[in-house]
């Protein structure tokens, strides 16, 4: 079985996962736009000789580092990266304050971290990445035909503008002249539009939106090693199709539609795998087991032979378990997008050559993996140290955030997360029951997720699944947990919608992520009450008129004393 590629995309989320002979090999999140490959035009706001690099903003939450070496251009014959006295260039040589540059961001902010930023621009396309500030011509490693690689070098060479770098991609073996000059045509026009862009932008200020997840899907994995893309949403089916069309319309015939009622990634078995990311312990086939562990500085994997006794001798049961290990250590690092230093402790081998034949697999594994990877030799104790490039966050990170209970000790899925859980639980019920109306309980952080700014999310959500739903906070109900609940959506409203237009009501005004000031809101028994003018009475309790009344939230208005006293004199 080939390659598939499953796409789900939901209202607030698209969710890309890579299929290898059916078993899940990669699975990307998107959820916002992502910052990285994105080009800004950036104001340098601190020069830090001691560091040999620079902040500068972007006109993000926070500052982006300049490293100097991603600032001059690579030693070559022309240029060697020294002053005339021989003296290595510093940052105050090329940068000072209040200088402005056109950046791309190469690595996210990850943690208290903020982003890593490059004066190097690169543009990929499906066959070629376009350097402008560079003058060299590359081809990609894995292609190993000498007569194809002299033949891409030539077509490129040819047409690539002077003084502009271009590195061919893997995928540009075997394809025709025209399809090379069109992609490099195509990388060339984009560059001179964000040239244009820069000259009217004001700095700080974003210059080239890097492209949305379902675009570089189809840009970077999509290819003839890959049997069908699976998409679930119409509308993104259908830019899909546009995009294949012009990219690579022979492979147009891979894409299909998913219309079963059953949710895309539960029909694939793929929730399940997204459950057990999270989990330290990832037990192997053979019965052994890995402990993934990440930290801000490295992650460490350690291999257990757990459940494994084997059966012929003890140097045959670790080896077993530990090229097992290796398979499976290949898999996760992909899976969970895990990027910086990585230690793996495999259980001790007495013989060297079974050190080496674990070492092989692991590099067999690792030949796959599309990001960059470098690996040190195995320790007589078994130890391997490599590196993965990282250029964001892992998809622990992505999925959970730091829990409050424990105070970092540990994890839990983020409000925003379980708000998502919440909506496609909200869409399987919808799908197995009749009911005309779903009561949902949730803990109040989550609930406002799965409202929204002003009933935009509920709203979105009744209208895909088109029943009526009811959300309600629960202080008592743990942020990961939630209850829902089919009836007679009248039965639900006379139970649980008490409050009528111009009612006046007591209540504690509390902070809503979603409002800005003035606006607040405050909890009526779990049901959500918006203030628009409750904003400076945060943590006090006040009297309001609700003015509007929905299934899931109401708008209001706190009272000041005069009109409080002439509503009950009338």
């Amino acid at each position: 079985m080939a390659k598939e590629i499953i796409v789900n995309c939901d209202t607030r989320e698209t969710r890309v996962a890579l299929l290898d002979n059916g078993k899940l090999v990669e699975l990307h999140i998107e959820r916002e736009e992502r910052v990285v490959g994105s080009i800004f035009k950036c104001k340098v706001c601190n020069v830090l000789p001691g560091m040999d690099a620079a902040f500068v903003d972007l006109g993000l939450e926070r500052n982006a580092f300049l490293y100097v070496a991603d600032v001059i251009p690579e030693a070559d014959d022309d240029f060697e990266g020294r002053r005339p006295s021989g003296r290595s260039l510093g940052i105050r040589d090329v940068l000072r304050m209040n200088q402005e540059l056109l950046v791309q961001v190469v690595k996210g902010p990850r943690g208290t971290k903020g982003a890593r930023v490059s004066t190097r621009i690169s543009l990929p396309g499906r066959y070629c990445v376009l350097m402008p500030d560079a003058d060299n011509l590359g081809v990609s490693r894995r292609i190993d035909d000498a007569r194809e690689r002299d033949r891409l070098k030539r077509i490129i060479n040819s047409s690539r503008p002077q003084g502009c770098g271009v590195i061919v991609r893997t995928e540009a073996e075997g394809k025709s002249e025209q399809e090379l000059r069109n992609d490099l045509e195509m990388l060339i026009k984009l560059w001179d539009q964000i040239r244009q862009g820069a000259q009217k932008t004001k700095a700080p200020g974003i210059v080239h939106q890097d492209l949305s997840l379902l675009y570089k899907t189809i840009r970077d994995v999509l290819g003839s090693d890959v049997s069908r893309m699976v998409i679930d949403a119409k509308r993104d089916y259908d830019k899909a199709i546009e995009l294949v069309e012009l990219m690579s319309p022979k492979l147009k015939s891979r894409l299909q539609r998913y219309t079963r009622p059953e949710p895309l990634f539960d029909y694939y078995g793929i929730e399940t795998e997204i459950d057990r990311l999270l989990r330290r312990k990832v037990w192997l086939r053979s019965g052994g087991n890995l402990t993934i562990d990440e930290t801000e500085a490295l992650t460490t994997i350690d291999v257990n032979t757990g459940k494994f006794i084997g059966s012929t001798s003890l140097s045959e049961t670790i080896l077993r378990t530990n090229l097992d290990a290796a398979n499976e250590i290949g898999r996760q690092l992909r899976l969970r997008d895990i990027g910086g230093i990585i230690v793996i402790d495999f259980i001790d081998m007495t013989s060297a050559k079974d050190r080496t034949q674990v070492l092989n697999s692991l590099e067999k594994v690792l030949r796959r993996d599309r990001t960059r990877t470098k690996i040190s030799h195995i320790s007589a104790l078994g130890i391997v140290e490599m590196t993965r490039k990282r250029t964001g966050e892992t998809i622990s990170e992505t999925l959970g955030e730091v829990c409050p209970y424990c105070q970092g000790r540990g994890r839990v899925a983020s409000a925003l997360s379980i708000s998502i859980e919440a909506e496609r639980a909200l869409r399987r019920a919808a799908s197995e029951s009749e009911a005309s109306g779903f009561l949902v309980q949730v803990n109040p952080v989550v609930a406002f997720h799965l409202i929204g700014p002003r009933g935009e999310t509920i709203d979105e959500i009744e209208k895909r699944i088109n029943r009526r739903v009811y959300v309600r906070a629960r202080e008592d109900m743990h942020t990961e947990k939630f209850e829902i609940t089919a009836g007679e959506s009248k039965e639900i409203e006379a139970a649980l919608l008490p409050f009528r237009r111009d009612a006046v009501v007591e209540c504690e005004v509390v902070r809503n992520p979603y409002s800005t000031l003035p606006r607040s809101t405050a909890w009526l028994d779990g049901y959500l009450l918006e203030l628009s003018n409750g904003g400076r009475y945060i943590g006090q309790t006040v009297k309001a008129r609700l003015t509007d009344i929905r299934r899931s939230w109401a708008v209001g208005d706190v009272m000041n004393p005069s009109r409080l006293d002439k509503t009950r004199r009338s």
